[in-house]
């Protein structure tokens, strides 16, 4: 029976595992390194070895409603788009609400988490800390959520750039960016294109000399701002579209994504089209990169050839020159140091999780890796599916099927996406994030059922179908059903508008001479038409009058 649960790290996958435990009436004890909450989220000036980091001006690429934890919405005033600072003040407001705080253990890191000796009887797990002091200590656990991310150990490739060692100027990892201070006046070469560099390229554009981006694939470029203002991902991210997907072949959407993309800038034109289709990898997020690369300001280049001196060449052969400083928005490498290798199961570029969660090869599942992923969506919505279906396994009401299912499970799971999606050693997993999410709330008991809204709740069903697929969706029925998960789905649009509301405006009325002016222009139209059918086609008109008269005997 499991009760005293380890989790480690307290970023956003960490608090939604430790109010998961308590859910289910276990006792969660949280080892986080840093002094604060917040994983990734919490911005630091330098950044620290063996952490994520952030740079001063990021802000999410997720809307605030579909980034939210399924029962404690975002507060409505909250901008849609938010600031680091705004995400790190709702995870506080999160933890305190939930009263995680009590849990967590800062400032202490985590040494190595080992089998006990007696592991085959119990499935417990020795967990040995390290606090601020130095002091080391030995706990006992019943099993362990590993929280601690990917995105701590920069991947700078250096071996793959011939002449590096000669660079003249300045290189380093986006790992270590915080702000354009640096790069006034300099010019810049950014070697990769996915969100973390092209959002450094268009910051420090505004500064420097010039940036050039160097891409070995190129990207597909898609906006925040949808139609009419709206969010993009409230307004195509719906269950609606989704069905869709399961419908129609991905040619099709790839064919129809790809038109509308190019309808607003050719990504041929703007030197952007990606050697891949759209939904084969997850899009770069930005408004302002195609505004950047219109005014000159960014370069778009290929892949970077060699480094001579402050040189750069690139593989059709062009150079840039005087470069002072290049930066490597070259990914990240993964790891989780503290675990035994034989914990671990691998398969192709990953490790081989069930589900991406289980490790497939142990005795007992008190192992569960959570918010390991990799979507167009967010980590906190996904994490939190995985947190509740891990406490439901560790309680003993959701069952695993045996080690050999589960391996041979992932292992085609593999081959999915490697067929699907392209991976690679720093991208090494994609989900698709509904049907993941739904294949979990199917797990645990929560996936919406359309049928039974349609019959039960009509206005509710349409909204489920045709709106977002929000968080709040897993929690109208099953195991965690939360009473203000309907309410939260009819009010989700207003939470949208609410920032926006920043001036009043009176809404002009109809006046008499408007509706007049309509009336006539509506007769004005209309008699044209009857003309216009006369003058072409005299006999047309009387026919069909006579078609219409009542018949009489």
């Amino acid at each position: 029976m499991v009760h005293r649960v380890a989790v480690i790290g307290a970023g956003p996958s960490g608090l939604t595992s430790m109010k998961a435990c308590l859910d289910e009436g276990m006792v969660p004890t949280c080892f986080e390194s840093s002094d604060d909450l917040g994983g990734l989220w919490k911005f630091k000036e330098v950044s620290e070895p063996n952490r994520a980091s952030i740079y001063r001006s990021l802000t999410i690429n997720i809307s605030k409603e579909m980034m939210c934890y399924s029962d404690f919405p975002i507060p409505a005033d909250f901008p849609n788009y938010m600031h680091h600072s705004k995400i790190l003040k709702y995870f506080r407001m999160y933890a305190e609400h939930f009263k995680l705080l009590q849990h967590i253990h800062f400032q202490t890191l985590v040494r190595s988490v080992r089998q006990r000796p007696d592991f085959s009887r119990t499935g417990q797990w020795e967990v040995v800390t390290e606090d601020k002091d130095g002091q080391t200590q030995s706990q006992v656990f019943d099993a362990v959520i590993c929280c601690s991310g990917h995105y701590t150990y920069p991947n700078i490739p250096l071996k793959d750039f011939p002449g590096i060692e000669s660079f003249e100027g300045k290189y380093f990892h986006s790992w270590d960016y915080k702000g354009p201070e640096d790069l006034y006046g300099k010019r810049v070469v950014v070697i990769g294109i996915g969100n973390s560099g092209s959002d450094i390229a268009v910051e420090s554009s505004r500064v420097a000399e010039q940036v050039y981006v160097s891409t070995r694939r190129g990207a597909w470029i898609i906006r925040q701002v949808s139609d009419n203002g709206v969010p993009v991902d409230m307004q195509y991210n719906t269950r609606f579209v989704h069905i869709l997907f399961q419908l129609l072949p991905m040619n099709f959407f790839n064919w129809f994504g790809e038109k509308k993309l190019n309808t607003m800038y050719d990504h041929s034109m703007y030197a952007l089209k990606p050697t891949h289709r759209l939904f084969s990898q997850i899009p770069v997020i930005n408004d302002d990169l195609p505004f950047r690369i219109l005014a000159g300001a960014v370069v778009v280049k290929p892949n970077v050839k060699e480094i001579r001196g402050s040189t750069v060449v690139f593989d059709d052969g062009s150079i840039v020159e005087k470069v002072d400083t290049i930066v490597f928005a070259t990914g990240y490498n993964y790891g989780f140091p503290y675990l035994p290798d034989n914990a671990l199961y691998k398969t192709g570029h990953r490790v081989g999780l069930y589900k991406h969660v289980f490790a497939p090869n142990l005795e007992h599942s008190t192992l569960a890796v959570v918010g390991f992923i990799h979507g167009l969506g967010a980590i906190m919505v996904q994490a939190e599916m995985q947190a509740r279906w891990v406490t439901r396994v560790f309680k003993g009401v959701s069952q695993l099927p045996s080690n050999k299912m589960m391996i041979k499970t992932l292992e085609a799971d593999t081959k999915v996406m490697e067929k699907s999606f392209v991976l690679s050693r720093q991208t090494p997993l994609q989900v698709d994030v509904v049907t993941y999410l739904d294949e979990l709330a199917g797990e645990i008991g929560v996936r919406p059922s359309l049928l039974w809204l349609f019959f039960t709740d009509y206005q509710l069903f349409k909204r489920v179908l045709w709106g977002p697929v929000s968080a709040y969706q897993y929690r109208l029925m099953g195991p965690g059903k939360w009473d203000g998960a309907r309410r939260a789905i009819f009010t989700q649009f207003d939470r949208m508008f609410q920032p926006l509301k920043t001036r009043e405006l009176k809404e002009p009325e109809t006046s008499l001479a408007g509706r007049l002016m309509k009336l006539s222009l509506t007769v004005l139209a209309g008699g044209a038409v009857v003309y216009y059918i006369n003058m072409r086609s005299p006999t047309t008109i009387p026919t069909l009058l006579t078609k219409l008269r009542p018949l009489t005997f």
